[in-house]
């Protein structure tokens, strides 16, 4: 005759369970984000490829339209959306006075990303303003710039509005293994509290440099730019400039 578990043996293997439960989380949870960290590298190539054709199409010129919003996400798709995998949408983003037909897919959004899913219509990476701003139009910037901090957002987005757009060239990218091209606005895979992207010193993201390649890095990783932020916008120097200390 079979003898039935006892109540003390069920709580033995209840309890053995939860602390196998409890060692495995985390170790589960680090295996998923570290997927999705490997995810968002691969938009970013793909993205970068996009670039890369855009201006075999243009003579060498990087995107420039005359946005000077051109670095956000929403507004840089715009330009590359036929070299981008996905189906179309109707997008109005910010200085468009018409709807757009805009060419989405998950190649635009990190898996990790919630905030893009809510404010940034599924857009989660920032393209570098120093692609369609000359060198002398960003070092201006430094005196007017310097110190600044995730609390002088509003300023640093003034001045990029206030710059007229130059089309820069890939010929005049001086270090294209360290100057970044574009990047997840936000530490999604190491998240904090407050995070204010490229304004910010804090956290780590996953960057397409000029040449194509893609590295996870600190931002305490990316040299100061002309703000003294880890801002790939405003890389002193430009696009001739490097964003790798």
């Amino acid at each position: 005759m079979r003898r039935a578990f006892t109540l003390v043996e069920l709580l033995v293997v209840v309890a053995i369970i939860a602390l196998l439960a409890a060692i495995l989380m985390p170790v589960l949870s680090k295996a998923r984000e570290s997927a999705r960290k490997s995810a968002c590298q691969t938009n970013l190539r793909q993205i970068g490829t996009a670039f890369s054709l855009y201006a075999s199409d243009h003579d060498g010129f990087y995107p420039c339209n005359g946005d000077p919003n051109l670095w956000m996400g929403r507004n840089w798709r715009v330009v590359i959306q036929p070299y981008l995998p996905g189906s179309r949408i109707q997008s109005l983003p910010p200085g468009y006075s018409q709807p757009l037909t805009v060419q989405h897919s998950d190649v635009l959004l990190c898996p990790s990303d919630e905030r893009a899913i809510q404010v940034w219509e599924r857009t989660s990476y920032a393209y570098s303003a120093a692609f369609f701003h000359s060198t002398s139009q960003i070092n201006s910037l430094a005196t007017l710039l310097r110190g600044s901090s995730c609390a002088s957002w509003a300023n640093i987005v003034s001045a990029l509005r206030n710059l007229p757009t130059i089309a820069q060239n890939e010929a005049q990218v001086v270090y294209p293994a360290q100057k970044g091209l574009s990047a997840e606005w936000l530490s999604n895979h190491e998240k904090f509290p407050n995070d204010c992207g490229f304004w910010s010193w804090d956290g780590s993201t996953n960057y397409l440099f000029a040449d194509g390649h893609v590295k996870f890095l600190r931002r305490r990783q990316i040299a100061p730019a002309v703000n003294d932020l880890p801002d790939i916008n405003l890389t002193v120097d430009g696009i001739a400039g490097k964003d790798l200390k």
